[in-house]
């Protein structure tokens, strides 16, 4: 050490500048927000205790909130993801975000995962740094209009105006659909779901555009809803999934896994009411990993041996969350359709869990 800095630690005014800058610097680091400091997704949730999950500023079926409370089929997703993570289906922050707002908002941090009725595309997927973990939800975009209008078939909307929300792959399907079969159509943009609704319901626009899960919960909200339907024509492919940054893999697989857990929970007849009695007592084997009674699937995750029965104890297992949130017996009165299990004619499996 050279007699300048001898000196300086020496000297009792730059000693304690040094300690201060040192307890400085300790301090930030433990303030620091979680994507600062360089940890996974899924410790830097840990460390937090709460999962931020980014949801739709309000969708009926999939995530509102109604008298302080969220609900919904993404909402109740989101609570899975909590009890499997962080072994509490209530250490959640639901985080209100609109089309424009969601993909910065998880790349910056601000949300762990989306859990937004987001379509997974390719161009999303590889040019956006973000990564989606699975299929939750299988759906197609389609059109409300009002039954006076006297339309049959999207084909005939020619010349109309058509509510939409913009930055959205609905906003682009309107274009290739109009391109495709000859017609103009005329995009009148509305920032969130609630707000093309209104619009619709003022008679700004001839008719609305959104995925048809979406359309049944707006037609809700409108004045007079039996005055109005959906087309039958379904011009997209639009699959739902659970969206998280890129380059985080535990995080990434943790969150898929889960989501599998839940739809195999469904075809091995793992409910909510029954998962306690078939970890003590099921012969299955396949229930008994599913269940965490034996086998370690989580821990290659960061996850425990239990997360999946966490889960399912929490949410129920996939039909349960459709059922009541979506489902026929639900306001929106949705059929499984291609929501289904693969053993029912459905879309809907998981890969094996072994």
């Amino acid at each position: 050490m050279g007699v300048n800095m001898i000196t300086a630690w020496l000297n009792p005014s730059a000693l304690v500048k040094r300690v201060a800058a040192l307890v400085l610097t300790f301090v930030t680091a433990q303030t620091l927000p979680e994507t600062d400091r360089d940890l996974s997704g899924l410790e830097a949730i840990r460390e937090r205790g709460v999962l931020l999950c980014g949801v739709d500023a309000g969708l009926a079926g999939f995530a509102s909130e109604v008298d302080g409370e969220w609900v919904g089929f993404e909402a109740d997703l989101c609570r899975a993801y909590a009890a499997a993570f962080l072994g509490n289906r209530d250490r959640v922050r639901f985080v209100p975000l609109t089309t424009t707002e969601r993909f910065d908002a998880l790349r910056a941090g601000d949300v762990d995962m989306l859990l937004r009725n987001t379509s997974w595309t390719l161009a999303r997927d590889a040019q956006l740094d973000v990564n989606f973990a699975g299929i939750y939800y299988f759906d197609g975009q389609g059109f409300l209009v009002p039954t006076d209008l006297g339309v049959a078939s999207a084909r005939e909307l020619d010349g109309a105006r058509i509510c939409v929300q913009p930055n959205t792959t609905h906003a682009r399907n309107l274009m290739d659909y109009a391109t495709t079969h000859g017609i103009t159509l005329e995009p009148v943009e509305g920032q969130t779901a609630r707000q093309t609704r209104e619009m619709y319901d003022n008679g700004e626009c001839d008719a609305l555009t959104s995925d048809i899960s979406s359309l049944a919960g707006l037609r809700l909200g409108l004045t007079n809803p039996d005055a109005h339907a959906i087309l039958p024509d379904a011009i997209s492919k639009e699959p739902f999934g659970p969206v998280v940054r890129d380059g985080d893999d535990v995080l990434a697989d943790a969150t898929r896994w889960v989501l599998y857990s839940l739809i195999a929970a469904e075809e091995y007849g793992v409910t909510q009411a029954n998962a306690r009695a078939l970890l003590e007592r099921s012969q299955n084997p396949e229930v008994r990993r599913l269940l965490g009674a034996e086998g370690a699937l989580g821990e290659s995750m960061g996850l425990d041996q239990q997360f999946a029965y966490r889960a399912i104890e929490a949410v129920g297992n996939y039909g349960e969350l459709f059922d009541r949130h979506l489902g026929e017996t639900s306001p929106l009165q949705l059929r499984r359709g291609l929501n289904g299990l693969w053993t029912q004619g459905g879309l809907m499996f998981a890969p094996p869990l072994e």
